[in-house]
């Protein structure tokens, strides 16, 4: 008598080519998705740096903070405050968590984000 694992067919080769090209695709697919998360995040990083003239780290710091404060991914923070910086609105509950890490982390304002 066989156990069940015995009685399996082992995977051709075939098989396991597509099972790889498959994992490839998806870890392909998680990279582009990763850079351009990566992207938004370092053009906020950007804005604040610019308009509240704090360093990279601090405007990192900030982003993160807020982040964390309105359990919200790191990108759905950025991608406001770079519209923000294009002329629109940001939403008041991420204009008062915003206001309270950049006071918290970058000290007092200069003009920017949480002055309009």
């Amino acid at each position: 008598m066989t156990s069940p694992a015995h009685d399996a067919t082992p995977a051709t080769e075939e098989d396991r080519l597509r099972a790889e090209v498959e994992r490839l695709r998806t870890e392909n697919r998680q990279i582009h998705q990763a850079l351009a998360a990566h992207a938004v995040i370092d053009q906020a990083i950007g804005v604040l740096t610019v308009l509240r003239q704090i360093t990279p780290r601090d405007g990192f710091t900030v982003l993160r903070a807020v982040s964390q404060h309105t359990n919200a991914r790191l990108t759905a923070v950025a991608e406001p405050v770079l519209k923000h910086a294009q002329g629109g609105a940001l939403p008041e509950e991420l204009r008062s968590q915003l206001g309270a890490a950049l006071a918290r982390h970058a000290g007092p304002p200069s003009g920017g984000p949480t002055s309009r």
